[in-house]
């Protein structure tokens, strides 16, 4: 049975078109996905992101037992603070990627992709072993609302958090008398928040939210959107641009991994030698030249040969242009202006590498 937010009836309402993602019934699109793109990039959009996983680790041995899952150092994460790291398999490749926040010593809040938390539950719970830790998941207890784009942090000081926590940081909140969590992370590539609140409030608290930005042209907005904002800000999805076959290393999240962990985690041997020596494959961005769209799954073309596949494509709403991710073969000549070929539909069409992403981010407040 497909599952339903506690936001599901607030969707229908605004007349969204609903579809299935990763097992949950989602607003795709409420208006159309070009007009709620640029609103949050402009102004400020409001997203149901309740199918996200939260998941709880604590006891004393909380901070190792992570140590020994994620390869980002979890001993250096401070209290109210945030980290981007990866699950990942003895091999080294990604099983999800996630967002861990430090609430106190010895607590964790871990977030986890919708698809995934079944998994990472159960892999999780097989790393348990010889450890003195909990795992609670807390994912049907809660709500998630995303508040997104420039004018973010002004609706939030109207609705009475003047301050909002820094760059990757949690905090306790109130708005409209409602206790939550309110984060400063987001997956579009602008400035926002991220607010964590009990489902019995949560569609109290988005009408507020809505009633409230008004001033600040908010609106509603879609998974559609969310991928196409997603996609200039060139992060990663979770099943296309993301798998156990793939490593941080080649998914270009080498930035993510420290140098100086001691510890050992699982597949720490492939990926330092991968750090080294370079991966299997290696993540590109790229802009189609020829007027055509690259889709996932689309095979890709360098000097005739087949070296790739589009993991994500479509359009980019402000350059205008067609952009797209895909993984290659580590070959040097293919690099920054070189010009490969994307098939579509039995036909070869140009397109050139760019650096990722592919719009400026405005996220770091």
């Amino acid at each position: 049975m497909t599952k339903q937010t506690f936001l599901h009836d607030k969707h229908i309402a605004l007349n969204a078109r609903m579809v299935d993602f990763a097992g949950w019934h989602m607003p795709v699109q409420y208006s159309s996905i070009i007009e709620e793109h640029n609103t949050v990039r402009e102004n400020v959009g409001l997203f149901d992101v309740s199918h996200m996983g939260e998941l709880i680790v604590y006891g004393e041995d909380a901070c190792p037992y992570l140590n020994k899952i994620v390869p980002q150092d979890i001993t250096k994460l401070v209290d109210r603070k945030a980290i981007y790291c990866q699950l990942t398999n003895k091999q080294g490749g990604i099983i999800d990627d996630l967002i861990i926040y430090k609430i106190e010593d010895n607590k964790y809040l871990v977030i986890v992709n919708a698809a995934r938390i079944d998994e990472d539950l159960n892999w999780m719970v097989r790393n348990q072993r010889g450890f003195n830790v909990s795992i609670i998941n807390e994912s049907h207890n809660y709500s998630l609302l995303a508040v997104q784009g420039p004018k973010a942090k002004d609706l939030m000081a109207k609705m009475g958090i003047d301050t909002l926590p820094p760059f990757f940081s949690i905090k306790r909140g109130e708005l409209c008398n409602v206790n939550l969590w309110i984060s400063r992370t987001g997956y579009t590539g602008e400035d926002g928040v991220e607010i964590l609140v009990k489902n019995e409030f949560s569609e109290y608290l988005w009408d507020k939210i809505l009633e409230y930005g008004q001033e600040f042209g908010i609106k509603p907005i879609g998974l559609g959107a969310r991928d196409t904002l997603r996609l200039e800000a060139a992060l990663h999805l979770y099943g296309n641009d993301l798998d156990e076959e793939t490593t941080p290393v080649e998914a270009g999240l080498s930035w993510s991994i420290p140098k100086d962990k001691q510890d050992d985690y699982n597949g720490k041997k492939v990926i330092e030698a991968q750090l080294e020596n370079g991966g299997n494959k290696k993540l590109i961005g790229l802009v189609m030249t020829d007027r055509a769209i690259a889709r996932h799954g689309y095979e890709v073309y360098f000097n005739n040969e087949k070296v790739g596949v589009i993991t994500s494509g479509g359009i980019s709403p402000i350059r205008n242009e067609n952009i797209a991710l895909a993984y290659v073969k580590p070959i040097p000549e293919i690099k920054t202006d070189t010009c490969i070929q994307v098939e579509i539909r039995g036909k070869l069409y140009n397109a050139k590498v760019v650096k990722r992403p592919f719009v400026k981010k405005n996220n770091k407040g």
